[in-house]
């Protein structure tokens, strides 16, 4: 859970679409592609993405999967030759304890995931909901 985040100065700094979808069949068809092992990896954390609220809005945004709030994008899945990105848009903001973290971009940041390795599957989930909280904090619902 994030102990807190930094604020950016307005949502003018969000990345937001207008096209967010409850629920995008262009990505489902994306899941399906090959390798199979891949992808099978990029369903499961996409899941994880939908089931954070009722909220959480979709699109193919740049050929991979994007979690939105309000089309705030917040997350997305990236399929790449030997591993699977778990994206945060804002995670360079997040206080986040975990070490899961990677990347050196003014806001966006990323967790790894290969076939071969093992992941804390508790963290990670922990770690996809903080972006989508951090989101609604953000936001002016």
């Amino acid at each position: 859970v994030p102990r807190g985040s930094r604020k950016l100065n307005s949502t003018n700094d969000l990345f937001l679409f207008t096209d967010a979808t409850s629920h995008s069949r262009e990505i489902d068809e994306w899941l399906s592609g090959d390798p199979a092992e891949l992808y099978s990896i990029a369903r499961q954390w996409l899941e994880v993405f939908r089931s954070c609220g009722d909220d959480v809005n979709e699109l193919m945004h740049d050929g991979y999967p994007t979690a939105c709030l309000s089309g705030a994008a917040f997350g997305y899945i990236n399929v790449l030759k030997s591993r699977v990105n778990v994206g945060f848009f804002m995670g360079a903001f997040l206080d986040y304890p975990q070490s899961l973290l990677e990347g050196s971009g003014k806001r966006m940041r990323h967790v790894k995931l290969r076939p071969e390795s093992n992941v804390d599957s508790g963290a990670l989930n922990e770690l996809v909901y903080a972006p989508y909280a951090d989101m609604k904090d953000r936001l002016p619902l």
